[in-house]
Order: structure tokens, then C-alpha cells, then sequence
């Protein structure tokens, strides 16, 4: 979480939404074997928790159940140059939303498991054209062939640490600026959020 308080974010709602619409993060513990990290999907309990799934052989896997791990989930993110200020006499940042969860793990039951394997697929599923994909589609054994490859988790968070750094420390015009060189730069996203968000 960046120190200045200028970034930080209390809106629960906000933080959700980022889970939902970025739906992917990393996961990161202490082991016995040094600091670990995986890339997973994330999805939201909607009741203070987190869920994901690992490789059964990931080097993660076999420690997380009963730690303290934290996960992190990066929204938008795009330099920007002071080339876009009212006065240019000053340094590049980089302006970006990321989420950070803290919290012990559990390990999911099968179905716990299966329902977060179904909701992944459901809420991205929708997002692509054409009839899709669901699990009764595939043959049942393939299913629990493949469940044996995978652990599922559950983190309850106890530390949401938001950071929504978007040159809220610079002027309105600065930021308006910023906002307008980020859309025809390719980052129409965090144009969005700032414009909505730092004001």
C-alpha cells in the first residue's frame, strides 16, 4: 500500500468491483523454502473472504492451509510523464489502483472447490460472444480426474489495503490533463477512474 494517505480507499464497494472485473491476482507466503508466490484466479465470497485455486505441485500449495498469506490484485496502471503537466519541471510517476488482502487460509472442500471452478467459468464466460462453456458439458470422470491436479483456498481477509494512486496530488487541470493524455495513450481504464475517482 503506497504510504501517502492521499491514495488510500475505503469503498468496500470499489475494492469488490476490482476483484470482480480485474478476477485474476497473485498470492504470496513465507515458507520454509523462502518467499513464495502463484498467479491464480480470485473470486469474492461477498462475505469478507477470497478464493482461489492452486496446482496441487505448485510450490505455494503445500504450505498455505492454516498460514497468513497475502494476495494481490492489480487494476489499471500507465506512466505518466510530466510532459502532461502545466509545468513540466518536475519528475515521471506512475499512477495505478492495486488491492492488497491479508489474511489465514483455509483449504476448500470438493464442492466448495467445484462451485469455485463453476463461478469462475460463469462470470467470464459470459463476457465472450456465443453459447458458454459449463461443466456438464465435459464427462464427469475427466472432472474428477482433473480435481485431483488442484487444491482449492479460501483467505478471510483482515487487512484490506487499497492503494488509489491517481495524481491526486497534483491540480484539477493537471489531473484533467493527465486524464485526456491517458485516453489517447491507451489506458482508457484509468482515464475513467480518475476522472470519476480523484476529484
Amino acid at each position: 500500500m503506497h504510504p501517502n494517505a492521499l491514495f488510500r480507499n475505503d469503498d468496500r464497494a470499489l475494492h469488490e468491483t476490482l476483484i470482480e472485473e480485474v478476477g485474476f491476482g497473485m498470492v504470496f507466503a513465507q515458507t520454509s523454502d523462502g518467499p513464495r508466490v502463484a498467479h491464480t484466479p480470485i473470486v469474492s465470497t461477498g462475505d469478507g473472504g477470497v478464493q482461489f485455486h492452486l496446482a496441487r505441485g505448485n510450490a505455494l500449495t503445500r504450505y498455505l492451509v492454516g498460514q497468513e498469506a497475502l494476495v494481490l490484485i492489480n487494476g489499471p496502471d500507465a506512466y505518466v510523464t510530466p510532459r502532461w503537466y502545466a509545468d513540466p519541471k518536475t519528475v515521471p510517476t506512475w499512477d495505478y489502483v492495486a488491492l492488497e488482502l491479508q489474511g489465514p487460509v483455509r483449504k476448500m472442500d470438493e464442492e466448495g472447490l467445484l462451485g469455485l471452478l463453476d463461478a469462475i467459468a460463469e462470470r467470464h464466460e459470459e463476457r465472450i460472444a456465443g453459447e458458454p462453456w459449463k461443466r456438464d458439458q465435459i464427462d464427469p470422470a475427466k472432472i474428477a480426474s482433473l480435481l485431483r491436479g488442484i487444491v482449492g483456498f479460501e483467505l478471510e481477509v483482515r487487512a484490506w489495503r487499497p492503494t488509489v494512486k491517481l495524481s491526486q496530488n497534483k491540480s484539477a487541470e493537471d489531473r484533467a490533463a493527465i486524464a485526456d493524455a491517458l485516453d489517447a495513450n491507451g489506458s482508457p481504464a484509468l482515464a475513467a477512474l480518475m476522472r470519476t475517482l480523484a476529484k
